[in-house]
């Protein structure tokens, strides 16, 4: 959608989320913004306002769904959603694998998360003349099971498929649905990542490529290109050489210790 006006961004008190927040701020828009750390919400707040939008920070937890619905059904009629919320962890190193109370988390976040923000959005713009965007924010790592973060790369997948889903069984209502899988974005997610990553992009880039790709309704906005070619690559791979190319990725190394938020 182009120009939208009523814009609401989950997971904005950093990384992609506050460069989307910021990218979008300017007068004459209106820009509902969720975050679980105040202070840097507040301060998302404060730079977008400067930039003339009119602006609501609610710290909210995308977990907890009867409230998320609460808000999103008191706003004005939203013309873009962008669910962009998450939380990473790894396998704590190939010899441990991933705590399942970890799994639960990222999966509570990631997916039920997005789930949270749709299900009421899609609600009150099939209610308003069925017009509106919604874009679900999956990522590189959902084009296949990375044994390095299992439950994040499955989240990220699930989360793919749902949107792609989304979009063709939407596709003659008027509402736009709208993947994107970014590589890597320099975030408080990244941060917390001790190993090269290649490509690794600027928040405000990634901003501009998603917005861009949005305007254009692009149904997966992928970047940056190469990385998206590898990922795609080998999501097509026989399994057994997926695994041995896979076996040779660094490890997150961040189960058991206190997973990385946006």
């Amino acid at each position: 959608m182009k120009n939208p006006k009523n814009i609401l961004i989950t997971g904005a008190s950093s990384g992609i989320g506050a460069a989307l927040a910021l990218y979008y701020a300017k007068k004459d828009v209106q820009l509902y913004l969720t975050g679980r750390n105040e202070a840097r919400l507040d301060e998302v707040v404060r730079l977008c306002e400067d930039k003339g939008s009119v602006t609501e920070g609610r710290v909210l937890d995308v977990i907890d769904k009867d409230n998320m619905a609460q808000w999103i059904m008191g706003l004005e009629p939203l013309d873009l959603v962008i669910a962009n919320a998450g939380i990473s962890g790894g396998s704590g190193g190939v010899m441990n694998g991933e705590p399942v109370h970890q799994a639960r988390q990222i999966f509570e976040v990631n997916l039920m998360g997005v789930l949270n923000t749709v299900e009421p959005s899609l609600g009150v713009m099939l209610e308003n003349d069925h017009t509106g965007q919604i874009a679900v924010v999956s990522s590189l790592a959902g084009f296949r099971g990375w044994p390095t973060a299992p439950a994040y790369s499955a989240s990220k997948g699930a989360v793919r498929f749902y949107g792609e889903a989304m979009r063709g069984v939407l596709k003659d209502s008027g509402i736009q649905v709208n993947v994107i899988c970014p590589g890597f974005v320099v975030s408080r997610i990244t941060d917390a990542n001790e190993f090269p990553m290649p490509m690794l992009m600027r928040a405000e880039k990634a901003a501009h490529i998603i917005g861009r790709g949005l305007a254009k309704n692009k149904g997966r906005i992928c970047f940056p290109w190469p990385s998206h070619f590898v990922s795609w690559l080998i999501g097509i791979l026989p399994d057994a050489l997926a695994q041995v190319i896979l076996s040779k990725a660094p490890d997150k190394g961040l189960a058991n210790q206190e997973l990385a938020k946006d």
